[in-house]
């Protein structure tokens, strides 16, 4: 099941809501838990179980480490253990297949290796109870000895699929008391709304266009429409999950949690590492906490600082696919944010605004192009087609006219991309009274309606992120 759905809009969400609000407050944990479960086991019922015993083995695994705290040979061997069999389970379903292929390529071995499909939100839920063990162990956090409470944190059906990742400090004390106010909810079904309307009214329709370039063959494409295809997609990325994780914020509030941003309108940077400190917030700040910061940060001298760099982006990419494109596409960021460390950040300081803008964007689109492709060599030859490379035309009719067509839809996008759109909403609600009070909900009330009627009537509507 997805938040864009309307299984999930109009039954599920509903029926969570009222059960949750007539519950008395020391059951809503309890609640959230059971209809988690559901919510994860409508799509995949067997994968189910994974889950369940990833939060109870972690569960325990936590009770044991605080128990033998001060015997720290015991607490280590129980932390090791923890990190152990969590990146197992993760690396037997999500990169067995990939080990197994390369060891057939490089031995000429004939192994075969188990087609299994991926359980959703397994990168997500997984990095959770593994940062909860990291965190007890150290003694960052007390141990949740409430059972439901734990569950309730690592099931949680709101970030549960597609982040962002939440860490369990961040939350711990909302797991025992929250307060939801009327305003409180308002803000988070205001969220909920714009997120929806970013995914199915933006996302999904920008969509198309990208499906209808990478599906011509590579021959016939020109080079204006290598670029119309790949900008497409490089907006619907963005849409798509920002706008997922908006909606999976809103419906945080609406249940009394506050979940981190997770994008700060990634498109406005004006340096690849300002890139990454705007987009996918929480991963960043996940892995600068438990792996960056452990093997010595920026302490221990530049070179060490740039190994430690490079460790971060190759798992990076790894961690959104078992594929060598999510691997060099990991690297490739990290070679321009070492890059921009060691130089180029001062060049573009001095530069104006526009040209180091216009660098991200290039830099942030070739990415894209690694990331989406499905191999290496599909990714090449569509990055020569963009610089002109193999004798493709300019443009064709079909290129013209896809352009023609949508244009107009490419700058709305490109303007709700920054902090614009936001700042009219804004602006009204402070400066007109009746525009707070009427045309703002009226607002909202028209993008549930659009994507209502969308859902309705269309039946393309994929989540990109669902696959990591």
């Amino acid at each position: 099941m997805v938040f864009s759905s309307l299984i999930f809009l109009f039954l599920f969400l509903p029926i969570t809501v009222l059960i949750y609000y007539v519950s008395p407050m020391k059951l809503r944990n309890a609640v959230l838990l059971a209809v988690s479960l559901i919510f994860y086991a409508w799509g995949e019922p067997i994968y189910i179980f994974i889950m369940i015993f990833s939060t109870v083995f972690d569960y325990f695994n936590g009770l044991l480490i605080d128990k033998y705290r001060y015997r720290k040979t015991i607490a280590r061997a129980i932390f090791i253990f923890s990190m152990i069999g969590s990146l197992g389970i993760l690396g037997f379903f999500k990169y067995s297949g990939f080990v197994v292929n390369n060891i057939n390529l490089l031995l000429n071995l004939h192994i075969q290796a188990a087609d299994l499909p991926l359980p959703v939100g397994i990168s997500f839920y997984t990095f959770q109870t593994m940062s909860y063990i990291v965190d007890v162990y150290k003694g960052k956090v007390p141990v949740q000895r409430n059972f439901i409470s734990f569950g309730a944190y690592v099931t949680m059906f709101p970030q549960l699929v597609a982040g962002p990742i939440v860490k369990y400090d961040d939350i711990a004390g909302q797991l025992v008391t929250r307060k939801v106010t009327l305003d409180r909810f308002g803000e988070g079904a205001e969220l909920f709304i714009r997120g929806l309307a970013k995914k199915v009214l933006l996302a999904n329709n920008i969509g198309l266009l990208w499906t209808s370039v990478k599906s011509t063959p590579i021959e016939e494409l020109t080079v204006l429409s290598a670029w119309l295809g790949i900008i497409a997609f490089t907006l619907q990325i963005y849409f798509d999950f920002s706008g997922y994780t908006d909606m999976a914020r809103g419906l945080g509030k609406m249940f009394g949690f506050d979940f981190m941003e997770n994008f700060r309108y990634p498109y406005i940077s004006k340096s690849v590492t300002e890139f990454w400190r705007r987009w996918h917030i929480s991963l960043g700040t996940w892995f600068r906490e438990y792996v960056y910061i452990p093997l010595g940060g920026n302490r221990l001298g530049l070179m060490k600082q740039l190994r430690n760099l490079l460790v971060v982006w190759f798992l990076t990419g790894l961690w959104h696919g078992a594929s060598w494109n999510f691997i060099i596409w990991g690297l490739y960021f990290g070679f321009f944010v070492m890059i921009e460390k060691l130089l180029l950040l001062r060049w573009l300081g001095r530069m104006p605004a526009s040209v180091s803008h216009v660098y991200t964007l290039l830099v942030v689109i070739i990415g894209w192009v690694l990331f989406e492709m499905d191999t290496l060599a599909s990714a090449w030859h569509f990055i020569g087609v963009m610089f002109g490379f193999g004798g493709h035309d300019f443009a064709d009719r079909q290129t013209l006219y896809d352009l023609s067509t949508n244009v107009v839809f490419l700058v709305v996008l490109a303007c709700c991309a920054t902090p614009l759109p936001g700042k009219i909403l804004a602006y009204m609600k402070e400066k007109w009274r009746v525009a707070g009070v009427i045309v703002v909900p009226m607002i909202y009330v028209i993008f549930m309606v659009l994507s209502t009627a969308y859902l309705v009537n269309d039946t393309y509507n994929p989540f990109l992120y669902f696959r990591f």
